[in-house]
C-alpha cells in the first residue's frame, strides 16, 4: 500500500535532540483516506497512533512506539476564500510554505511565531505564539479544523457548527494530538500589510519599570534579558504605511546569520567547555546588539532563523505577574551559581477562548528559559519552574515541563471539558502516549 511506502523503521529523534522514540512502524499518507485507513489498521493491530511534524516540540508530545503518521505529504493550500477571509491548508504544510504562498496572494496571518520551520498541525496543536497585544496565538486565527478520529471517521468541526462540533472546535484548535490526527486547518487571513521593527538596547530595569506602556503603546512587543547582565534586546513591531524599508541583505547576514547564529553558537561552545567564561560572554553578547529600524511583510519581521540547538522551557503567567517574575528569576541566578549562556525571552498574548490555550481566560505573559544542546539544563529549568509554578504559570505544551494532569486541573478552569471531550472521542485512547497519560491523566 503507497501510505507505507516509506517503511523505514528506525528511532525517531525531536529537533532538539532530548527526545527519542522507535515506532512499530511509520505511515506517509497521500490523502486523508490514506490516514483514516492507517487509523483503522491500527486499531486492527492493537497500536496506538501518533502524527509528528519536524518534531520541534521538547517534550514527548508526538513519541510513540505504535503507528507513526508523518505528513509531509499533506501539504499545500485547498482553498482562498478572499470573501471570507479564510485559507484552509492541509495539515503538513510547513509554516514557511505557507507564509510565503500567503503573500504571493496578496495575504497573511495577523500574527505568527518567532520560527516557521513547523508544520501549521504541529504549532497549532501545541499553542505556538509569537507576541502581541491584541492578537493572540497561530490556533486563535482558526476559524475551522478537520481531524480523522479514532474510529478512523472524519470530523469538520467549526465555531458555526453543532453543539458538539462547537465544543470540538473549542478543544481542537490546541488539541495535544489527544482527540485526533489534524487534516486540514482553515485560517483567518487579511490583505498583507507593513510591520515598523524597532529593536534597541534597554536596560532591564527600565523595561520592567515601563512594561505596562510598553505593551500598551505597541502592537507587538517583545524582549531578550542576557543573565549576568542589566541588559535586554527589546523589539517592537507595528504596522506601518510604508515605504518598503528592508533590512539591506548584507547587513541582514552578519545581524540574522552571522551574529546571532554564527558568533552565537561559537559563544556557546565557549561557554560549554568553560561555563566560567559565560557571564563575560553575556556581556560582550548584550553590548554587541545595535539599534536597527526596518518595514517589511509580516512574515520577514515576525519570524527569523534559528540554527543554534537548544532546549527550552517556557510558562504563560497572568500579564500583571510578569515584572516580579523576572525579578525572582533574576535573584535565583545571582544566588544560584548557575551559568546561563542563552538569553530569555518574554512575549505577550491576550486572553482567548481555547480550553486548554496557555492564555485561556487570562492576558498572559510568557517566560522562556533556553539552554545550548548538550549541556545539562535540569538545575536551571528545575529552579525556573519552582518560580513559574507559585505565579499559577502553564507551560507551554511542546516544551520541557514536569507538570502533571493534576497541576493542570488546578490551573485551567476548563480542564474538565477537555478531558470529557476526548473520552467521548478517543474512549480506547488510540492517541494516547506517556506524555498525554501524564499530562491529562489516563
Amino acid at each position: 500500500m503507497s501510505s507505507t511506502a516509506s517503511g523505514k523503521i528506525g528511532t525517531w529523534r525531536n529537533w532538539g535532540g532530548n527526545v527519542a522514540a522507535r515506532p512499530a512502524r511509520e505511515v506517509t499518507p497521500a490523502s486523508v483516506e490514506e490516514l483514516a485507513d492507517a487509523v483503522r489498521k491500527a486499531a486492527t493491530d492493537g497500536l496506538k497512533v501518533k502524527a509528528v511534524g519536524t518534531g520541534h516540540s521538547f517534550t514527548s508530545i508526538a513519541a510513540t512506539d505504535g503507528v507513526l503518521i508523518r505528513p509531509q505529504l499533506l501539504t499545500g493550500i485547498r482553498d482562498i476564500d478572499r470573501e471570507a477571509g479564510t485559507v484552509t491548508v492541509e495539515a503538513g504544510t510547513p509554516l514557511k510554505r505557507l507564509n510565503m504562498a500567503l503573500a504571493r496572494e496578496g495575504l497573511s496571518l495577523t500574527n505568527m511565531g518567532d520560527i516557521m520551520e513547523q508544520t501549521v498541525s504541529g504549532a497549532t496543536s501545541t499553542g505556538t505564539h509569537g507576541t502581541g497585544r491584541e492578537s493572540a496565538s497561530i490556533a486563535a486565527q482558526i476559524k475551522g479544523l478537520e481531524l480523522v478520529t479514532a474510529d478512523g471517521s472524519v470530523l469538520a468541526c467549526s465555531e458555526k457548527g453543532t453543539e458538539e462540533e462547537r465544543a470540538v472546535f473549542a478543544a481542537a484548535r490546541i488539541g495535544l494530538g489527544a482527540l485526533g490526527i489534524v487534516t486540514a486547518i482553515t485560517f483567518a487571513v487579511e490583505p498583507i500589510f507593513l510591520l515598523t521593527a524597532r529593536e534597541e538596547p534597554m536596560p532591564f530595569d527600565k523595561v520592567l519599570a515601563d512594561f505596562d506602556e510598553l505593551w500598551a503603546e505597541n502592537e507587538h512587543f517583545e524582549f531578550y534579558w542576557f543573565p549576568h547582565t542589566g541588559s535586554t534586546n527589546t523589539k517592537r513591531n507595528n504596522r506601518s504605511a510604508g515605504p518598503e524599508k528592508p533590512v539591506p541583505q548584507l547587513q541582514g547576514w552578519i545581524e540574522d546569520e552571522f551574529l546571532s547564529n554564527g558568533v552565537f553558537q561559537v559563544a556557546q561552545w565557549v561557554g560549554r567547555a568553560a561555563p566560567g567564561t559565560i557571564p563575560t560572554i553575556a556581556r560582550i553578547s548584550s553590548k554587541a546588539l545595535s539599534s536597527r529600524t526596518y518595514t517589511d511583510i509580516p512574515y520577514k519581521v515576525f519570524t527569523s532563523p534559528r540554527r543554534v540547538r537548544f532546549v527550552e522551557m517556557e510558562y504563560a503567567v497572568p500579564r500583571e505577574a510578569v515584572a516580579e517574575t523576572l525579578r525572582e528569576l533574576r535573584t535565583m541566578v545571582e544566588r544560584s551559581g548557575l551559568r546561563i549562556s542563552f538569553p530569555i525571552e518574554v512575549r505577550t498574548a491576550p486572553a482567548d477562548d481555547i480550553t486548554l490555550s496557555t492564555a485561556s481566560g487570562r492576558d498572559s505573559a510568557y517566560i522562556a528559559v533556553h539552554m545550548v544542546k548538550g549541556t545539562p539544563y535540569q538545575a536551571y529549568f528545575t529552579a525556573a519552574e519552582r518560580i513559574f509554578t507559585a505565579h499559577e504559570g502553564r507551560p507551554h505544551w511542546g516544551k520541557v515541563h514536569t507538570r502533571d494532569a493534576e497541576y493542570f486541573a488546578g490551573v485551567y478552569p476548563r480542564f474538565g471539558e477537555f478531558t470529557a471531550l476526548r473520552d467521548r472521542l478517543d474512549p480506547d485512547r488510540r492517541f494516547q502516549n506517556d506524555y498525554l497519560r501524564r499530562v491529562l491523566g489516563s
